[in-house]
C-alpha cells in the first residue's frame, strides 16, 4: 500500500481537479439559460471519461470553455490510469508483494483449522513420505520449507486431507507462529531439515513458545542430538543409528527385525521378507556418519570389518583403512571381498554406491549386500540392482516418526519385545502373517475411556465385567474373531505383553492392535455402541434405535 500511495493520490487528484472544474466552469442548457453542472454529474462524467469508455455531453451540449477543460481532463485522468495500472502491475508481480499474499492466504488457512494437525518443518523426502502417510490416514499436517520448489510440489499432490504449504524458514520463529505452534489444534512439531542447527532452533522455539507440544527432532550427528535432548525434546532420531540397530536386530532375531519393520511401516505395503545377514568378514565402503555406525554394530556382534574410505583424514578412518573409493576392483580384491560375507556400499554418493555393488557382485556372487540410497528419485535404479537391503534415510525416520505420532505405544512395545526369547519373535511374525494376508498391518489403540470406548465404559459401570474377547469378536457373528492380535495392554504404569482375550478390561486401559483395516472399523463400532457391545458380550441382540425399540416394545 505504500508503494500504492503515490499513484493513488495522482489518479485521486486528476479527478478532483477535473471534477471541481466542470463544476466551476459555466455552461447554458437547451433554452439559453446559464447553467452549472453540480459534483453528481461532473463525477459521474469524468467517470465514465477518465475511463475512456465514450460519453456525450450531458445533460446538455457544452460551451467553448468546458469542451476545453474536458480535453485537459482527458489527458491527465487517462495518463493517470495508465501510471496507476502499471505501477499496480509491477507491484503485483514483484516476489515481495506475491510473498506476502501468499504468506497471508497461509495464515488465513491455518486459522481455519478445526482438526488437530502435525507441524512439518522440512518437506525434503523424508517430510513428503511423512505427510503422505498421515494423510492416508486421515491426519492433517502442516508444512514448512525454505525450497518454494518444494512447497509448489506440494501443492500439485493429490492429497485426501488438505496439507497447506509455507515457504519460510523453519528456523525463523515467525514463521512458526504463522504455521500453527500456537494454535489450539496443533498436536506436535516434527523437525526434518537437513541441518542440525535449523532443528535445534526449531526445537528451542517450540518449547518456548508452547511448551505442551511434543517435538520431534532429525539429528545427524552425536553431539547435535545431545545439544537438541538439552531443551527437553521428546524424541531425537539420528538415521544412521536407526538402521544400524535394525541391522544389529537382523543379525541377531530376524523375526523382531520384521517386527519393527511391519509395525512402523505405512499400511496397504507388501510384507517385507525376512533378512538373515551373515557373520563373518564385512567390507565397509565409505567411512562418513553412516559408516561409523555400521562399523560400530558389526563389530558389536563379533564380525570383522574391512573398511575402505577415500578421505581418511577427514572421516578420521582407523591406521589399516583402504584409501580409495571403493568402485574399483582392485581395491575390492586388496580388500579380501573373495573372502568376505557382505559388503556395505555406505558412501553419500549414489552412483558410486551401485557401481560397488555391481563390482562386488561381479567379484563374488554370494555377497549380502546393502546398500545406501541417498536421493528418492533414484528407487528404480536401486530396485533394478537387486540388493539384499537398501537403506534410504528418508524411509527410517518417516517411519520411525509415524510409528510415534499414530500409536505411541508401538514404541514402547517393540521396546519390550527386544528383551523377548526369539522363539516368542517367531511365533508373533506367523500369527501376524496369518491374519494380515501378507500386508502390512494396521495398528490402533483403544483407550478404556468415553472418548474411545464409551460403551465399554458405561458397562463397566453398571457392574458388567467386559473382557478383551468381547472387542475382538465379529460384531455381526460372534463365533468368529476379527483379524487382529493385541500386542499389548497398558494399565497404570504396567505393560503386558501379548494379553490373554480372557483379561477383564479396566477404565484407563490402553490397548495396542495389529491387524486388519476391517477389525479396527469394527472394534470401533463395538467399543462404541452398547448394543454390539452387549452381543459380543451376551450373544443376544438387543435393541438399538429408537424405532427398533418402539417395535419391540409393541410386539
Amino acid at each position: 500500500m505504500r508503494r500504492m500511495r503515490v499513484p493513488l493520490i495522482i489518479l485521486v487528484s486528476a479527478y478532483a481537479i477535473s471534477v471541481l472544474g466542470l463544476v466551476l466552469i459555466p455552461g447554458v442548457d437547451d433554452q439559453g439559460n446559464p447553467w452549472r453542472m453540480d459534483f453528481f454529474h461532473a463525477f459521474y462524467f469524468v467517470s465514465f471519461m477518465g475511463s475512456t469508455i465514450g460519453f456525450g455531453e450531458i445533460p446538455y451540449a457544452f460551451t467553448d470553455g468546458q469542451r476545453m477543460w474536458v480535453m485537459f481532463a482527458i489527458y491527465v485522468t487517462v495518463v493517470s490510469w495508465l501510471y496507476t495500472i502499471g505501477t499496480l502491475i509491477a507491484l503485483i508481480q514483484t516476489p515481495a508483494f506475491r510473498s506476502t499474499i501468499t504468506r497471508n492466504a497461509f495464515t488465513r488457512s491455518i486459522r481455519r483449522l478445526s482438526d488437530r494437525f502435525f507441524m512439518i518443518c522440512g518437506y525434503g523426502d523424508t517430510g513428503q513420505l511423512l505427510t503422505e502417510a498421515l494423510a492416508a490416514r486421515g491426519l492433517r499436517a502442516v508444512a514448512i520449507d525454505i525450497d518454494q520448489q518444494r512447497i509448489s510440489a506440494l501443492e500439485l499432490q493429490s492429497l485426501p486431507v488438505f496439507v497447506p504449504g509455507l515457504c519460510a524458514d523453519a528456523g525463523d520463529s515467525s514463521s512458526l507462529v504463522a504455521a500453527g505452534l500456537k494454535h489450539r489444534h496443533c498436536a506436535g512439531v516434527v523437525a526434518l531439515t537437513n541441518n542440525d542447527r535449523v532443528n535445534l532452533k526449531i526445537a528451542i522455539a517450540s518449547k518456548l513458545l508452547n511448551p505442551r507440544l511434543p517435538v520431534i527432532c532429525r539429528a545427524q550427528t552425536h553431539d547435535a542430538a545431545a545439544n537438541i535432548a538439552s531443551f527437553g525434546t521428546e524424541h531425537i532420531i539420528n538415521p544412521f543409528d536407526t538402521f544400524a540397530d535394525h541391522l544389529a536386530m537382523a543379525l541377531n532375531t530376524p523375526a523382531l527385525y520384521l517386527l519393527h519393520e511391519w509395525l512402523t511401516s505405512a499400511p496397504h505395503r507388501r510384507l517385507s521378507e525376512p533378512l538373515f545377514p551373515p557373520r563373518g568378514r564385512w567390507v565397509l565402503c565409505g567411512y562418513g556418519r553412516f559408516g561409523k555406525a555400521v562399523e560400530r554394530r558389526l563389530l558389536d556382534e563379533g564380525n570383522v570389518v574391512t573398511i575402505i574410505e577415500a578421505d581418511p583424514q577427514r572421516t578420521a578412518a582407523p591406521a589399516d583403512v583402504i584409501c580409495a573409493r571403493g568402485t574399483e576392483a582392485e581395491t575390492l580384491l586388496e580388500a579380501k571381498i573373495k573372502d568376505a560375507v557382505g559388503i556395505v556400499a555406505g558412501t553419500d554418493d549414489d552412483a558410486n554406491n551401485l557401481s560397488v555393488v555391481m563390482t562386488a557382485r561381479d567379484l563374488n556372487p554370494n555377497l549380502f549386500i546393502i546398500a545406501r540410497q541417498n536421493r528418492a528419485e533414484n528407487d528404480a535404479i536401486f530396485r533394478a540392482a537387486h540388493v539384499d537391503l537398501v537403506t534410504k534415510n528418508s524411509d527410517v525416520i518417516a517411519s520411525r516418526i509415524l510409528a510415534l505420532i499414530t500409536t505411541p505405544l508401538t514404541a514402547d512395545f517393540l521396546r519390550l519385545a527386544g528383551h523377548q526369547e526369539r522363539q516368542w519373535s517367531d511365533a508373533l511374525v506367523k500369527q501376524i502373517v496369518e491374519i494380515t494376508e501378507n500386508l502390512v498391518p494396521h495398528t490402533w489403540v483403544v483407550e478404556i475411556s468415553n472418548a474411545d470406548a464409551a460403551a465399554v465404559v458405561d458397562s463397566l459401570a453398571a457392574g458388567n465385567a467386559v473382557l478383551l474377547d468381547h472387542l475382538c469378536r465379529d460384531p455381526h457373528d460372534r463365533k468368529q474373531i476379527l483379524p487382529c492380535i493385541p500386542l499389548m495392554m497398558k494399565r497404570r504404569e504396567q505393560s503386558l505383553l501379548l494379553p490373554d482375550h480372557k483379561e477383564a478390561l479396566q477404565q484407563f486401559d490402553q490397548i495396542l492392535f495389529c491387524g486388519q483395516e476391517v477389525a479396527l472399523h469394527r472394534m470401533s463400532r463395538i467399543a462404541d455402541d452398547p448394543a454390539l457391545l452387549s452381543y459380543t458380550r451376551t450373544g443376544k441382540r438387543t435393541a438399538s434405535g429408537w424405532l427398533w425399540r418402539r417395535f419391540v416394545t409393541t410386539s
